[in-house]
């Protein structure tokens, strides 16, 4: 089976960066394409024979790696050195009442739909379809039809939420796979808790010392343009390392390493550029261009998550859809996520149309991706199913409904009103 994926993989990697700029003027995403493959491939496989792979320590292993890589990215990707970016007060409206209650509400519509699902299974599953990602649509947050507001809003959102959802998402797993039945959700946050106060410190302190001895490294001539490159691509790996070995959430450690790593070498950086001659500038490059190597591998990574996702999708056709997962997932893309984003920002400066397409333009990508993975190899209750179905179900209908209908809608609403 590894040969034969390996090569559909790889094919449609070469086949995806010939034809960039073509599928890219056809609206065709990356997503879309490996998805494809992944279902072709997929269709060679027995089924038993995928949820051996999928359902693994080492996927688990992986999965953890590459979400722990893209929540760095996300925080080092806050431009102009704000943590809340150019609109903070929008950016916290989002992220602190729109994001909680769309959860809620899943829970709440999850509970009506799919009853036999306990709170905590329930809870685990929200914190999977919620979050965004614009892996599915990553052109529409650069799309300058759109108000330089709602692209801010919508950056700083996707990179901000999967951070910030990942403690909950560790307490609900924790909830929702034990199998005694005595087990409470104060149990459950005594576990969550301590190991997200130890992530923050180790994130913190992690992000900070590599920036500034990388930094350090630069101005002193003993690290080269490619050096500083790979030291960026294993900082966030070591955070995770670091503190997963001392028993606290490598993805809050990750995600907080990103944010302190920026602040502190871009800081360095810009600091010590100004007191040089122009001449002397060169010595340390863009801050931004040190992380184009873990950008490059992340998004590589990203692919071949869409790649995975084509080839559950097979299964979850063979497993069979319920109505239920189908309404869910589809409220959970629109309503679920559009209601409380335009709840949230009444009586902001945004018109109500670009309070709608904040709303709208909220694919689900790798995160749901690596989150539903998670979640099927932590699981021991026998809801593994339910979970990786609705999964891909929910990832599947973004591809869709933002994949190839974001574009449309942001030019239709967003044209000519730039600003």
């Amino acid at each position: 089976m590894f040969i034969p994926a390996l090569l559909v993989l790889s094919a449609a990697f070469l086949l995806r960066s010939l034809l960039a700029a073509r599928l890219d003027r056809w609206n065709i995403a990356a997503p879309v394409l490996m998805v494809g493959c992944g279902a072709a491939a997929a269709l060679t496989v027995a089924p038993d024979a995928l949820v051996e792979v999928f359902n693994t320590e080492i996927a688990q292993h992986v999965a953890e790696l590459i979400l722990a890589m893209l929540l760095f990215v996300d925080a080092t990707e806050v431009r102009g050195g704000r943590l809340w970016g150019r609109s903070p007060g929008l950016v916290a409206r989002v992220l602190l009442i729109a994001m909680p209650l769309s959860i809620a509400l899943a829970v709440l519509l999850g509970a009506v739909l799919l009853p036999d699902l306990s709170w905590p299974l329930l809870l685990l599953i929200a914190c999977i379809v919620i979050p965004s990602d614009f892996a599915a649509a990553e052109r529409v947050v650069r799309d300058r039809n759109l108000p330089a507001p709602v692209r801010g809003v919508l950056n700083i959102e996707s990179g901000y939420n999967d951070g910030l959802v990942s403690p909950v998402f560790l307490f609900a797993l924790i909830l929702a796979r034990t199998d005694n039945q005595q087990n409470t959700a104060e149990d459950a946050l005594a576990t969550a808790l301590p190991f997200a106060i130890k992530a923050i410190v180790m994130g913190a302190a992690a992000g900070a010392v590599i920036g500034l001895l990388l930094f350090l490294a630069a101005r002193a001539g003993w690290t080269s343009a490619q050096g500083r490159r790979v030291a960026v691509l294993t900082t966030p790996l070591l955070a995770y390392a670091a503190t997963v070995a001392v028993g606290g959430n490598g993805f809050v450690a990750s995600f907080v390493c990103g944010i302190a790593f920026r602040y502190v070498f871009r800081g360095s950086a810009a600091s010590y550029i100004r007191k040089v001659p122009e001449r002397a500038r060169d010595i340390l490059t863009d801050p931004t261009a040190e992380l184009q190597l873990l950008e490059e591998v992340t998004g590589l990574l990203t692919m071949g998550m869409w790649f995975v996702v084509g080839a559950i999708s097979v299964l979850v056709v063979q497993f069979g859809l319920s109505w239920q997962v189908v309404v869910f997932c589809l409220a959970a893309l629109t309503v679920l996520r559009i209601g409380p984003v335009v709840l949230s920002l009444l009586r902001t400066d945004l018109s109500g149309r670009d309070r709608f397409l904040i709303g709208a333009l909220g694919p689900r990508g790798t995160t749901s991706i690596v989150f539903g993975l998670l979640a099927l190899n932590g699981l021991a209750t026998g809801d593994e199913d339910i979970v990786l179905t609705i999964t891909v179900v929910c990832v599947l209908g973004s591809v869709v409904l933002h994949g190839i209908g974001s574009a449309p809608l942001a030019n239709r609403l967003g044209r000519g009103r730039r600003r």
